[in-house]
């Protein structure tokens, strides 16, 4: 974001800052290159605005709002530019009968906004789960699923991170999990599938992916389940185990086909 906001962004693009203080969408253009200044308390990356104009969030659309209301803090306006820039205009006035709760965008938006609450999560984890803690996070989501789970001593499991039963019987699930940023190789399933004996199950956990022949070889190996990092988002996600991360519920306007 930096990048673009010093770099990219040129002199005489346009600008939409929805301001939380008096909910009103601020409309203007650039007007200086980027501006470096470190005596500012807060926001020392400055590039200066003519602003054009302050208008009530009430004249736009609901998806136009949602689209500029991500989570990022600069972005590019992609599915509502030409709203914002008809609100230039002088006669300007909201269509308020164009704002219909068909609007296909409306559901675009609040897609983006669900795929952005998917990416944050799986970056929380990268970020703060590493090694051993990503394998404690694992064994508390199989419990809060219902599983029974032991967490190997560190340095002491054979390649066995975890394991779980559903009950007291078998059979039994060994599972290994891995926190690195590259995809999972067919090999290291492998040498999950040596550690496991007859009648256990095996579950693969990695915040990352699998390489084609890994998931080659799990769709042809049924005994071991793979779980890659947006998978295990959709298992945080279920609203059994959210509590798991900090979410707070929120409400998307969507078209009535949805």
């Amino acid at each position: 974001m930096l990048y673009r906001f010093a770099l990219e962004v040129q002199i005489g693009d346009y600008i939409v800052f929805p301001s939380k203080i008096n909910r009103e969408i601020n409309i203007g253009t650039i007007e200086s290159d980027y501006i470096y200044n470190p005596d500012e308390e807060v926001y020392v990356q400055q590039r200066k605005v003519k602003w054009l104009k302050h208008l009530p969030r009430t004249v736009f659309s609901q998806g136009s709002l949602y689209e500029i209301g991500s989570a990022m803090s600069f972005f590019s306006v992609k599915n509502y530019a030409d709203e914002f820039l008809a609100a230039l205009d002088k006669d300007f006035k909201a269509n308020y009968s164009s704002y219909s709760n068909d609007d296909e965008t409306v559901a675009a938006t609040a897609d983006e906004i669900i795929e952005n609450t998917r990416d944050y999560i799986l970056k929380e984890l990268s970020r703060n789960l590493k090694g051993y803690a990503l394998e404690e996070f694992v064994a508390d989501l199989l419990s809060a699923m219902g599983y029974r789970t032991t967490v190997s001593q560190h340095g002491g499991d054979s390649g066995i991170d975890i394991t779980a039963y559903k009950d007291e019987l078998p059979p039994r699930i060994l599972v290994q999990v891995k926190s690195q940023d590259g995809d999972i190789k067919e090999t290291t399933i492998q040498s999950l599938k040596g550690a496991m004996r007859e009648g256990d199950y095996g579950l693969f956990v990695t915040l990352s992916n699998y390489t084609k022949k890994a998931q080659k070889y799990l769709d042809s190996t049924p005994i071991i389940r793979g779980i890659n990092g947006k998978e295990l988002v959709e298992l945080i996600l279920n609203e059994k185990y959210r509590k798991m991360i900090p979410l707070k519920m929120v409400y998307i306007p969507v078209s009535n086909n949805s």
